[in-house]
């Protein structure tokens, strides 16, 4: 039984064929089409600003047209189950016993239902179908667009009746509390907040936010999937949140203004280096350095300057293989391709690392020739077949209107 959240790709996420295919495995939604709703909610890429939202840094997602929808009809008994469109896998669970976590993509829909219930949230039992055509384990965040997509379906009022930010923190609340990843608050504020046509910068500590627009006229953005998935519950995420901890509480020892590593300047590393040990050290250089690059992407995006754009992405590409260790060989290889082909303004990992997808600033002339070379290069360097996405910014997650 997988933990990720279900996947089917190719996937027709289109409102006909998801009510056709809930009506196939649900009498009551065959019986009565008329009470099928359906909620979407995106996944996202995150442009820069890697490892930072759980240090209170700045971030800059983008929520993008891969994602996951659920097709439901609404009950007053108390159980939900669902049915995974791409294996047909049935799951359910009591929203007056959620119990614990069963090691099953389920678990990303009752930790939502347990954390709803923990803010108050009213709620009603559904039987639903769960379609999606994000890659799952590709750092594309299809957890955070289970989670928000599970709200949306769970809550009694329309996205909880509470805002979307707020319907994010409860997501987060229940990967870190019930699923157990210690996540920071990016991938479910994209999920929950993302603009159409711009991507949104988060400050993590304050949890301001606003959109940045994007040279979508002359550029577009595309993902490359390495094809080497990944999984935070057993890779080092954890592991490097915990580092980073470490270091803020080490330096705030002596320092009580620093409360975590976006309290850290550029001037405060060399002492930094003298509390820690180098790989503790690296980890907090490559926090600190990064926030100050989401700032100045912002400000190059501002002024059009996508050389300068270019130079911040490798430069956080580096430092995320240097200093935070997270950059497999097949991260590389992509940003290394994407570099030999005209028309790529910037290319850089994106989401925790240790496999998954690179982020692209593409001339839209030029999509067909970057998808070309890493056709043929990128297999015969890494084994692996890769997979080639040019994606669209849009809005956060909410019910499908049809027309």
């Amino acid at each position: 039984m997988s933990t990720r959240p279900p996947a089917a790709e190719p996937a027709d996420l289109a409102p006909g064929a998801m009510r056709a295919a809930l009506a196939a495995v649900e009498p009551r939604a065959a019986a009565d089409p008329g009470t099928i709703r359906i909620v979407r909610a995106p996944g996202r890429v995150n442009l820069i600003g890697e490892h930072t939202d759980y240090n209170l840094g700045f971030v800059l997602p983008a929520a993008i047209d891969l994602e996951i929808r659920i097709a439901f009809v609404p009950t007053d008994d108390g159980r939900v189950e669902l049915v995974s469109g791409a294996t047909g896998e049935r799951a359910r669970f009591d929203l007056n016993t959620i119990g614990q976590r069963r090691g099953s993509w389920i678990d990303y829909v009752a930790g939502t239902a347990w954390a709803l219930a923990e803010a108050g949230v009213a709620m009603r039992g559904l039987r639903g179908i769960i379609v999606s055509s994000l890659p799952t384990a590709s750092g594309l965040s299809s957890s955070a667009a289970l989670e928000l997509a599970s709200a949306w379906a769970l809550a009694d009022a329309p996205g909880g009746d509470v805002a979307p930010l707020a319907l994010a923190r409860i997501c987060q609340r229940a990967e870190n509390g019930y699923v157990g990843v210690n996540c920071g608050l990016m991938d479910q504020f994209a999920s929950a907040c993302g603009v159409a046509g711009a991507s949104v910068l988060l400050d993590c500590r304050s949890l301001d936010f606003r959109s940045v627009a994007l040279p979508l006229v002359t550029h577009t953005l595309v993902v490359i999937h390495t094809g080497s998935t990944r999984s935070l519950t057993t890779s080092q995420y954890n592991v490097r949140r915990a580092q980073c901890e470490a270091a803020a509480a080490a330096l705030g020892a002596e320092n009580p203004g620093v409360q975590s590593l976006r309290d850290v300047t550029p001037a405060m590393l060399p002492r930094m280096r003298d509390l820690v040990g180098d790989d503790v050290f690296r980890r907090s250089r490559h926090i600190v350095t990064e926030n100050g690059r989401v700032v100045e992407t912002i400000d190059a995006l501002a002024a059009g300057d996508l050389a300068a754009v270019g130079r911040l992405w490798a430069a956080s590409h580096a430092s995320l293989r240097d200093d935070f260790e997270v950059v497999s060989p097949e991260l590389d290889a992509l940003v290394e391709i994407a570099a030999t082909v005209p028309g790529v303004a910037a290319a850089r990992m994106t989401g925790a690392g240790f496999g998954g997808c690179t982020i692209n600033l593409v001339e839209r002339g030029a999509v067909d020739a970057l998808t070309d070379r890493v056709m043929a290069d990128y297999p015969g360097r890494t084994g692996l077949m890769p997979r080639v996405y040019a994606v669209d910014a849009v809005a956060g997650a909410g019910f499908v209107t049809e027309g």
